[in-house]
């Protein structure tokens, strides 16, 4: 969570204005380098000061002004590599903060600068580059027009690519030499000519200040200067990269202990495990703008940790996919359902209820053919405990269409066991731009599968969605959301987290953007409401009305507070942790829920969040602190706890829990780190450790030496007593790339 405010705040932007596209005629063209560069972090040669310079505008807290410090951004290219460079000054050393040397590190305590680059100049997808002072590499990929849907957020950092950034300080300031090769970015060209579209971010903790080219505005909110259909339009000529192929062999070992329950239930009996799994990855270029991916016991992030969290709600936990076969132009197979649910959800693939399931090999397709995009994929997996050895495909479409910002597609997909088992869905989708910032989304989905009716004509296996929103985020705004979820349907490689509804959606909004003498940057009023009825009965199965207010100071705090007032229908028990449950009824409840975030510009910060109220037939509240406290360029200490209680007097029943976190790293360098990450959960009485060290040396070769454990707590809970931990390991995966050019 804090890395995603982190995030968010990065890209709060600018109060008002804004720029329309360029035309073809007034396109600024990047220049062709014209002697060499030497690539050292200071941009000072004679090929630097022969290129055009971009204007910055200052873009937070206020948009509009003349930025409080110089900045010299320059762009060039050569046959091989796409080269930034950017001399970033400062009136005095103490403005500059350096904090940060992790690989993928984010923190606004520390100077940030990068591009971002819309390739296909789509209007709608961009790749993320930036750094720090430090020189470390941090990079994501923003998808649907940098607007979120529902809860699901438009942004995926866990994407990596191949390239580089020199860096440099001195008393006047710090330097960027950043080189992106051509080969790592997707791109058309017509008649010996590329359009991209292109934004530079530059931010400075010092001042809470954000400047940016081009003059983007905050009206489109959070996520306003990430927007694609916003970046400024520019051409190169004669782009001709060579068709690039990384081979990327992988080999992990881990040697685990453990206690398991005998047949007899008497007593825990001691194992141990040693594990030898080599893999392989390829990445193959097949032109500028196809690549082909293939996989052979894929990789399965297994040194990644995620958070534990304790689930108060009837649905389950989601988690983002971080397996890197899954991350390359995942945009394209994205096929949202609203919240969470997707048609295709890449982590239904290779694990069963939280347990890896081998991926013995796959293949994955993406492309742009003129105003196409085309995305196939296949894969093939073992069989595990009751699940057949199962072939998974995906096929999506999307084409523009009406003008640059809309697209209609499709997408089938298939789950096929080997004993004959199978589940197919197909779906069909738009999103139109009507007018101004209006959106239209309509998305159709049906499913089958061996047990079901599998009759076409039929509501019951079908998933439908309409949407109307207005993405402009400034006065008067809106979104209005109709979905329906049959009986039957069911996506094999999917997620629907809720099932056997329709129902209807309304958000609306004011949102204010503070004039440049107040102390706040924007706030906003909403009022959200829906309501879900049973598909079967049309009986209501939940109500949620909820007024609330954010804001946003120009200090860096941020904070909001809403109401809830609340209807849910139980047709089934609902467990939160035995023995305490909520019986079958209909419930009607108040909760509040309250955020407030201290300046994340400075080197000790925190968020606080609160939940508190009703909670079905009793109460509930549960406040969590999260402070993180950066100390000097190389340590980062960082801690969680929440504490959740649950009462429910007429029943007699109670829950108390608590989950707290200590995480710590330390960076020697932009290539070596070492961090720490413990976790105490009462809901399970177990420990949680996983200490981690990685040596990055460079994009596609990594060190990983990890040490994992869940240590039991309470041991006399259970007959017979549990033992003292669960199990443990130690693992050491080691990547390298080869890498080809052709």
């Amino acid at each position: 969570m804090r890395k995603l405010i982190s995030i968010l705040t990065l890209s709060l932007a600018v109060f008002s204005g804004g720029i329309q596209p360029m035309s073809a005629q007034e396109r600024r063209v990047i220049q062709r380098l014209q002697s060499e560069i030497t690539f050292d972090g200071v941009p000072d040669e004679a090929a630097w000061t022969a290129l055009d310079t971009f204007p910055l505008i200052t873009h937070a807290p206020t948009f509009g002004l003349t930025p409080s410090e110089r900045s010299d951004i320059r762009m060039g290219y050569n046959d091989d590599y796409l080269y930034v460079g950017a001399k970033l000054y400062a009136s005095k050393p103490e403005y500059i903060q350096a904090i940060g040397k992790k690989r993928d590190m984010v923190t606004l305590s520390s100077d940030f600068f990068g591009i971002s680059i819309d390739s296909y100049n789509d209007k709608e997808n961009s790749l993320m580059f930036f750094t720090n002072p430090l020189g470390l590499r941090w990079d994501a990929t923003v998808m649907n027009d940098a607007t979120p849907m529902m809860d699901s957020e438009p942004m995926n950092d866990s994407w990596n690519t191949f390239w580089d950034v020199k860096t440099s300080i001195n008393d006047k300031g710090w330097y960027v030499e950043l080189r992106i090769p051509i080969s790592s970015l997707r791109f058309q060209e017509q008649e010996g000519i590329t359009v991209m579209g292109i934004s530079f971010f530059r931010w400075i903790p010092a001042k809470n200040e954000g400047i940016v080219f081009p003059a983007i505005s905050n009206e489109w909110g959070r996520f306003s200067n990430m927007k694609p259909s916003l970046f400024e339009e520019v051409e190169f000529e004669g782009l001709r990269p060579k068709k690039p192929l990384y081979i990327s062999p992988y080999l992990l070992t881990s040697f685990e202990q453990g206690y398991e329950l005998n047949d007899a239930e008497t007593a825990y009996d001691y194992q141990q495990d040693y594990k030898l799994e080599p893999g392989l990855d390829i990445k193959y270029g097949i032109n500028p703008n196809t690549t082909l991916d293939l996989t052979i016991n894929t990789d399965f992030a297994q040194v990644e940790a995620d958070d534990q969290q304790f689930n108060l709600t009837r649905f389950s936990l989601v988690f983002p996919e971080k397996r890197q076969f899954f991350l390359e132009r995942s945009s394209i197979f994205d096929f949202g359902l609203g919240g969470p649910n997707n048609l295709f959800y890449s982590r239904r693939i290779g694990l069963h209820e939280g347990n890896p399931v081998r991926i013995y090999g796959g293949a994955r397709l993406n492309t742009r053919i003129k105003d196409w995009d085309i995305g196939l994929m296949d894969l093939q997996t073992a069989s595990f405990e009751e699940l057949p050895s199962e072939n998974f495909g995906v096929f999506r479409a999307k084409k523009r269409v009406f003008n640059e910002y809309s697209y209609a597609g499709g997408m089938i997909t298939s789950r096929l066991g080997v004993d004959g088992s199978y589940n197919v869905a197909y779906g069909l989708d738009g999103v139109i731009r009507v007018v101004g910032d209006d959106y239209l989304t309509v998305r159709w989905a049906q499913t089958f599968k061996d047990s079901s009716v599998n009759n076409p004509l039929s509501l019951d296996p079908t998933r439908l969605m309409l949407s109307w929103e207005k993405r402009k985020q400034q006065g008067f705004t809106y979104s209005f959301l109709f979905t329906y979820s049959g009986t039957e349907f069911e996506p094999g490689i999917g997620l629907e987290v809720f099932d056997d509804y329709f129902g209807g959606m309304v958000d609306l909004r004011y949102i204010w953007i503070s004039p440049e003498k107040s102390w706040l940057q924007t706030h906003h009023i909403s009022l959200l409401n829906y309501n879900l009825y049973s598909a079967k009965d049309e009986s209501l199965l939940m109500h949620y009305l909820t007024p609330g207010w954010f804001f946003n100071a120009k200090s860096g705090w941020m904070g909001s507070f809403n109401l809830i007032l609340q209807t849910e229908k139980l047709e089934e028990e609902f467990e939160i942790l035995d023995p305490v449950l909520v019986p079958v009824g209909t419930y009607r409840f108040v909760n509040t829920k309250l955020m407030l975030t201290t300046p994340m510009s400075r080197t000790l910060y925190s968020m606080f969040t609160f939940e508190g109220g009703g909670f079905y037939d009793g109460t509930r509240i549960s406040p969590a602190i999260e402070p993180t406290w950066v100390i000097g360029a190389s340590i980062e200490l960082g801690g969680s706890y929440r504490y959740d209680y649950v009462n429910f007097p007429e029943r007699n029943q109670q829950l108390k829990n608590h989950i707290a976190g200590l995480k710590a790293l330390y960076m020697l360098n932009t290539k070596l780190s070492l961090s720490a990450y413990i976790q105490y959960n009462t809901a399970i009485h177990k420990v949680i450790s996983n200490i981690r060290f990685r040596y990055n040396p460079k994009e596609g070769t990594d060190l990983y030496i990890v040490f994992n454990e869940g240590r039991n707590t309470m041991l006399d809970r259970e007959i017979p007593n549990l033992p003292i931990y669960e199990q443990r390991n130690i693992t050491v995966k080691f990547t390298y790339t080869f890498e080809y050019q052709r």
